[in-house]
C-alpha cells in the first residue's frame, strides 16, 4: 500500500525543494530559473510531499494580505504523478491557510490540470494567459473561516 504524507517543512528542507522544482519547471518545463526562483521563498510555508516516505512533490504559500493566499509552484516529479499527490498537497495547502483564517485562496493553475483544482472548488476567473510560456487560468477559492463569512469580508 502506498502512502502519501504532507508537510510543512522548515526552510532548513529547501535544497530538496529546489531539487523538485528544477527538475519539473526548468527541465521538463523549459521555465527561466529567474521566473521559478523570485527570491520570495524564504518568506513562504513550504509544503512537501512524501511518496512512502520519499521526498516527490512540493509547492509554497504567499500570502498576499490579510484576506488573500495564493498557492504557487505546486510541483510533483513525474514518476510520482497520476497517484493523488498534487491533489493532497492542495488539501494541506488549504488546511493550513484556513488555519490562519484567510477567507479567499487563489491560483495560477496550469490550463491542463485545472479539473484538479475544480475537484477541490477553485473557480476559473477570467481567461487564459501565458505565464512561462505556459497556459494558465487564475482560479479562486473562498474558504469558511473562524468568524468570517465568506461572503462577509
Amino acid at each position: 500500500m502506498t502512502e502519501i504524507t504532507v508537510k510543512v517543512v522548515d526552510w532548513e528542507d529547501y535544497p530538496v525543494i529546489e531539487i523538485i522544482r528544477r527538475r519539473v519547471f526548468q527541465d521538463e518545463q523549459k521555465v527561466n530559473v529567474e521566473s521559478d526562483f523570485d527570491g520570495k521563498d524564504r518568506a513562504c510555508p513550504q509544503l512537501i510531499a512524501y511518496l512512502d516516505n520519499v521526498v516527490v512533490g512540493t509547492a509554497r504559500i504567499r500570502y498576499l494580505d490579510r484576506k488573500t493566499a495564493k498557492i504557487e509552484r505546486l510541483a510533483v516529479l513525474s514518476y510520482a504523478r497520476g497517484k493523488g499527490i498534487g491533489k493532497r498537497i492542495m488539501q494541506k495547502a488549504l488546511e493550513v491557510i484556513a488555519s490562519e483564517n484567510i477567507p479567499e485562496v487563489t491560483i495560477n493553475a496550469q490550463e491542463y490540470i485545472k479539473k484538479l483544482h475544480q475537484q477541490l472548488g477553485f473557480e476559473q476567473v477570467g481567461e487564459v494567459f501565458q505565464e512561462a510560456g505556459i497556459a494558465h487560468v487564475k482560479m479562486v477559492k473562498r474558504l469558511n473561516v473562524k468568524g468570517q463569512s465568506c461572503n462577509n469580508y
